[in-house]
C-alpha cells in the first residue's frame, strides 16, 4: 500500500494541470487573469516577492502567543474566498447561466453558479474549520491547484512564466537546502492542517487531526511514516507554464491535428512528470526535498525540446516580453 502515496500524488499533479489546462481558455474569457500586461518581463516579480516573503513572515507571526489559531482562520479565510471566485467562474462555464423566476413579468433571474460556488465553498471551509482530514485537505488544494494552474498560465506569457519558474527553482533550493525556513514552514503547515500541503496517506483510515507532525514523523523510519506530503507549489509553479504554453503559443502548426500549443504544453508536462519520478526516488530516502528544481527544470526543458522541435526556433517564445 505504500507505493499506493506516491502514485495518488502523481494522480492530484497530473489531475490539478488538467483541470487548469481545461480552466484557462474559459477564465481568460472572463477576465480573470491577475496582471494587466500579462508580456511584461517585470509582471511576475510581484508574485516572487510575495513568495518569498509570505513564508518568512508565517514563521514569525507564529511564534506570538495565541498566533497560530487567529492565522488558520486568516488563511482559511482568505482560501475560502479565493475558492468563492474560481468555483463561480467554473460554474458559470455549465449552462444555464441564469434562470428567469416567476413572476416572469418581474424579469428577475437567478444564477446556480452562485448558489453551487456558495455551497461547495462553505462546505470545504467548515469542514476544514472542523474536522480537517487529509481528504478534505487534498479536495480543497486540489481544485485551489487547478484554478491557479489556469489564472498564472492566463496571467503570464512565455517570457514572464520563465522568470518566475527559474526565479522560484532557486529559491526553493535555497529555502529547503540552506536556510531550511520551508522545511519549517511545512511542519506549521501540516500542524494547522491548511490545504496549502497534500497528503496521500497509506490506507484510508488514517487520521490527519491526530497524526504526528512533520518534525515527528522525520525521526520515523521512511517504510514506518503513514504518509507522503507534496507542497501546492508544486504542482501550481510548473503548470503555470503548462497553461502559459497552452494559451500563448500559436496553434499552427499541426500534428495528426493536435496544435502546436497543446504539443509544447503536452511536453512540458512529461518533463515535469520525469522530473517528479526523480523527486519521487530522492523524497523515499526520508529527506526533505526541493520539489522546484527538479519540477520546474523537468518542464523547462520539455517545453524548449518540444518548441525547437515544432517550430524549428531557438527563440523559445521569449522575444514576445522583450
Amino acid at each position: 500500500m505504500r507505493s499506493v502515496r506516491w502514485l495518488g500524488l502523481l494522480g492530484l499533479y497530473i489531475g490539478a494541470q488538467v483541470v487548469g489546462l481545461a480552466l484557462a481558455d474559459p477564465f481568460r474569457s472572463e477576465g480573470l487573469s491577475s496582471t494587466s500586461n500579462p508580456q511584461s518581463a517585470a509582471s511576475p516579480l510581484f508574485l516572487i516577492a510575495i513568495i518569498v516573503i509570505a513564508p518568512l513572515a508565517i514563521l514569525l507571526f507564529v511564534r506570538l502567543k495565541g498566533a497560530m489559531a487567529r492565522l488558520r482562520a486568516g488563511i482559511l479565510v482568505m482560501i475560502a474566498l479565493s475558492l468563492y471566485v474560481t468555483l463561480y467562474a467554473t460554474f458559470s462555464l455549465i449552462p444555464p447561466a441564469s434562470i428567469l423566476l416567476p413572476p416572469y413579468g418581474a424579469e428577475i433571474t437567478y444564477a446556480p453558479a452562485l448558489t453551487l460556488a456558495g455551497g461547495v465553498t462553505a462546505l470545504l471551509f467548515l469542514s476544514l474549520m472542523v474536522e480537517p482530514q487529509w481528504y478534505v485537505v487534498d479536495i480543497t488544494g486540489f481544485i485551489a491547484a487547478g484554478a491557479l494552474v489556469a489564472i498564472l498560465g492566463i496571467s503570464f506569457d512565455i517570457l514572464p512564466v520563465f522568470i518566475l519558474l527559474l526565479a522560484l527553482m532557486v529559491y526553493d533550493a535555497i529555502a529547503v537546502y540552506r536556510t531550511k525556513h520551508m522545511v519549517s514552514l511545512a511542519d506549521v503547515v501540516t500542524e494547522m492542517k491548511l490545504p496549502i500541503l497534500l497528503v496521500m496517506p497509506d490506507r484510508s483510515g488514517y487520521d490527519y487531526t491526530s497524526a504526528p507532525t512533520l518534525q515527528e514523523q522525520r525521526g520515523q523510519p521512511t517504510e514506518e511514516r503513514a504518509a507522503m506530503f507534496m507542497g501546492l507549489g508544486d504542482i501550481v509553479i510548473p503548470g503555470a507554464l503548462i497553461a502559459s504554453a497552452f494559451v500563448w503559443l500559436p496553434t499552427s502548426p499541426h500534428l495528426l491535428g493536435v496544435g502546436a500549443n497543446l504539443l509544447i504544453a503536452g511536453a512540458a508536462m512529461l518533463g515535469s512528470l520525469v522530473g517528479y519520478g526523480v523527486l519521487m526516488r530522492l523524497v523515499l530516502g526520508g529527506n526533505p526535498q526541493a520539489g522546484l528544481p527538479l519540477l520546474n527544470g523537468g518542464a523547462l526543458l520539455g517545453y524548449a525540446l518540444a518548441y525547437v522541435l515544432v517550430f524549428h526556433s531557438l527563440t523559445l517564445g521569449l522575444t514576445g516580453g522583450l
